[in-house]
């Protein structure tokens, strides 16, 4: 990371803001999807990892890395936006963080 330089106390107060909201959204993430696995009576997931099927306990920076291929197709001559089909490590995250990948929510 490059060192910044911010000139006034409102860009620092600004930049603080966003990495807040950042950690804040990184931690609601991890928070649901493991509260929605022990609603589940379970505490741990398969499929993180690339040929390896140990289970390991879902965090923020694990979900994020399965979702990050997720790709929504936008609104095209009246179509509704729409995801592409997800993956099954990719559905089974969706619906532990209730997101149909069928509707995005601005419709």
């Amino acid at each position: 990371m490059a060192p910044m330089f911010l000139q006034t106390n409102r860009r620092i107060t600004a930049l603080i803001t966003v990495i807040c909201l950042a950690l804040l959204i990184f931690s609601l993430i991890e928070r649901e999807a493991r509260r929605r696995l022990a609603e589940q009576e379970q505490s741990d997931m398969v499929g993180f990892y690339a040929f390896d099927n140990r289970a390991v306990r879902p965090t923020a920076r694990l979900i994020l890395q399965a979702l990050h291929d997720l790709r929504l197709i936008p609104a095209h001559h009246r179509q509704p936006p729409k995801f592409p089909r997800p993956g099954w490590l990719q559905a089974q995250l969706l619906a532990l963080l209730n997101v149909d990948p069928t509707r995005p929510r601005w419709q």
